[in-house]
This record gives structure tokens, sequence and C-alpha cells, in this order.
């Protein structure tokens, strides 16, 4: 699993006019290629009176599928231009389509690669990039008599916490960046003298600052 990497948090879209053709960019998360030719197939079916409905998406931990559409327009200047807007941001598990509606004025080879690469670019703001980071789920079990020590120094290291049960004894399940993990155990077990009962659980991504 990849220590962390970046994708849209939701699907989006945006319109932008470039010498009278409307270009309206859509992105968004993908967990499949079966899900980015299903999202794909859904915008050109929403635009079919569209001139042209161009895509790319990426999917996989290193990029492993990368397509791209050009959709009529003439070859490399629709799909690929989308398609390197996606690896430039490093942007992962993500279809972009950007629609087109000829507005009557030709942009010529050049014009058509920036135009759908401002397109792709919108979509992506449109969808709101973010950062995955991977963390380990952390299981700290004390004794009522350590809880307090442990909270104040988990909110002092700002440390994630992922809940806490109380029972007879106090449960806190804790999700350390995963390259941190076995230093945080071995600090938790010196913290306590040795007495929490620390077992690791899954690798779980979560968004970075939130």
């Amino acid at each position: 699993m990849l220590p962390r990497y970046r994708t849209l948090r939701r699907e989006g879209d945006k319109e932008i006019v470039i010498r009278k053709s409307r270009f309206i960019g859509y992105g968004t998360p993908v967990a499949s290629e079966e899900e980015a030719i299903a999202f794909i197939e859904r915008i050109k079916k929403l635009h079919r009176q569209a001139t042209h409905n161009c895509s790319a998406y990426v999917i996989g931990e290193r990029d492993e599928i990368q397509k791209a559409s050009d959709d009529g327009e003439p070859s490399g200047t629709a799909g690929k231009p989308i398609l390197e807007v996606i690896k430039n941001q490093g942007l992962k598990n993500v279809a972009i389509v950007v629609t087109r509606y000829f507005g009557g004025i030709l942009l010529g080879a050049g014009g058509l690669i920036r135009a759908y690469a401002d397109g792709a670019v919108a979509a992506t703001e449109a969808g709101e990039a973010i950062e995955y980071v991977l963390h380990r789920e952390v299981i700290v079990d004390v004794d009522y008599t350590w809880y307090g020590k442990l909270e104040n120094e988990f909110r002092g290291r700002e440390l994630r916490v992922e809940g806490t049960d109380f029972t007879d004894r106090v449960t806190v399940t804790c999700l350390p960046i995963e390259s941190e993990a076995d230093t945080f155990i071995a600090w938790v077990t010196d913290l306590t003298q040795g007495q929490a009962v620390i077992m690791k659980g899954e690798a779980v991504y979560r968004i970075d600052g939130e």
C-alpha cells in the first residue's frame, strides 16, 4: 500500500467558455476501471447532443491502467491532454470527462490541447484534490489510572484517535502514521511502564489534515 496518494474528494463539474465553445469538465474518484467506464458512459448519455465527450482515467497504485479518448477530436488533442493533467497533478483512481459544445470558431490543434487541459483542470478543481495518508490502527488497552496521562499525551502530540471504549478498562484506538507505528508502540509501552496491552490492527487511509 502506498504511504500516501492524491485523488478527488467527490464528483464535481465546472464549465468554462473558450472562443464561444462550452467546455464542461467532470471529475470523479473511482475504485476500478469498471467504475471509470460507467462514469464516462453516464456523462456521455447526459450530453448525448454534445459535439464531443472526451475522457481519460488513471487507475492503480502505480498508475497501471491509463486510458484516454479523443471522441472524434483530432488525435492527441483531447484525451491525452486530459490524461496529462491527471498525471501532472499526481492524481490516482480518477476519471475525467470534458464535454464540448462547439461554438463555431475553430481552435486549431494547439488551441484544442490547451482547452481540454483547462477543462480537465476545472474538473479537478470541482472535485477537490485531496491527499490520503496511510495509518495503522493501534489498540491501546489500559487501566483507568493511566488513561488521564495517555489522553493528555495524545492530545499534546495531536495524535489521531479513532475511538475510545470505557468498560472495566479503557481501550483507545489510535491511528499513527504507518511508518511511525512501531515507534509509537514503543513510546506508549515506555510511557505506561509496560502496563498497556497493545495490539496492531488494520492499515487504513485517512484524509491528510482532517
